[in-house]
């Protein structure tokens, strides 16, 4: 069992190095905005007005779902998994100090698995992708797009590795899932149709 965990790690530190190696100052740029959770506020409240024109009234009570989906994503990520599990992040490994391309935005906290960025970007898309009808699949991509790029940003960024964005997307899967099926439970009488 040891042999294999640490054959996944070094898997895992190669393909972080891989990633990280690979920067320049036009990328460096986006991926740091990309890893900022407030520069996004305005693709949140697009998201949130397309979903109050979709939806109306309605909209509240999916909102408290959403609240529900990163709130379960984020204590899970933070709160659970990262003191449980206790990796460290690999800006925060001696060994690979020297080798690391950090962002302006620092080293991050000790712990890094589970990426606590991923599994709140997947549990958002999780949800909306199962909430939103097939007319709006153009969304549906754009929303794939975010998570990726939110997610990958974290690894060039030098502040995880891939396993812990991997591990971050699915816890969010998991509760972005979870919480539809509840919601759809709640509200079976709804048809989540556009008028």
């Amino acid at each position: 069992m040891k042999s294999i965990l640490e054959y996944l790690n070094k898997i895992d530190t190669e393909l972080f190095l891989a990633i990280n190696g690979k920067h320049n100052a036009f990328f460096d740029l986006i991926m740091y905005w990309a890893s900022d959770k407030l520069f996004w506020i305005p693709f949140y409240a697009l998201l949130l007005i397309l979903l109050i024109r979709i939806y109306k009234r309605f909209t509240i009570f999916i909102l408290v779902a959403i609240t529900v989906t990163i709130t379960l994503c984020d204590q899970t990520a933070s709160g659970i998994l990262k003191n449980l599990v206790k990796r460290y992040r690999p800006s925060h490994e001696p060994d690979l100090a020297p080798l690391i391309h950090l962002s302006k935005a620092g080293a991050g906290g000790d712990y890094g698995f589970v990426s606590s960025h991923s599994a709140n970007a997947f549990g958002l898309l999780t949800f909306l992708f199962f909430l939103l009808p097939a007319k709006y699949n153009g969304l549906k991509i754009v929303l794939l797009f975010w998570a990726l790029l939110v997610s990958y940003s974290r690894i060039y960024n030098g502040v995880h590795y891939p396993f812990d964005i991997i591990g971050g997307a699915l816890v969010g899967i998991i509760y972005g899932s979870l919480i539809w099926i509840i919601f759809k439970a709640i509200f079976k009488n709804k048809t989540f149709k556009t008028e």
